[in-house]
């Protein structure tokens, strides 16, 4: 692929509110990636899918009720797509936010995968993060609450 046209992406990119682009020519691809704190994704983390039990060795569903209760109140972060949830840029980095963390408005807390895309989640809400109701890797609806600030 020619540079000047890698760097003309480069510079669209720049100028628009996209976090990531992948073009491909034939066997070249490229992919150009920027996040708002400055730091590139150097690999788009791909979910991994356990192993399904055979039906007699899985346990009995649980009920939904007891979980909603140890539910803590506060500020609840929706999901603003659909996609896949990633708790970190990376499978080998550290995790954006743990529970028990102070975040403000604006702190990335998670990434959202749609479309080969990778959207940064942030908070709404100065706070403690007193829950991550999302699984790392997990795919995730529109609105489904992902965080809990209080």
């Amino acid at each position: 692929m020619d540079v000047r046209k890698i760097q003309k992406l480069i510079q669209l990119l720049e100028g628009s509110d996209v976090a990531e682009i992948e073009i491909k020519e034939g066997e070249d691809s490229v992919r150009i990636s920027r996040i708002n704190s400055g730091m590139t994704l150097a690999a788009v983390p791909q979910p991994y899918y356990a192993p399904q039990q055979p039906q007699a060795m899985m346990s009995a569903p649980v009920a939904a009720e007891p979980v909603a209760a140890a539910t803590p109140s506060g500020h609840i972060v929706e999901s603003p797509m659909v996609g896949t949830f990633y708790r970190a840029s990376s499978p080998t980095a550290k995790a954006f936010v743990e529970v028990g963390q102070s975040v403000k408005v604006g702190d990335t807390l998670c990434i959202i995968e749609a479309m080969k895309m990778l959207n940064q989640i942030q908070s709404d809400a100065t706070g403690i993060v007193k829950a991550i109701l999302v699984e790392n890797e997990q795919p995730v609806e529109f609105g489904q609450p992902l965080f809990i600030v209080e």
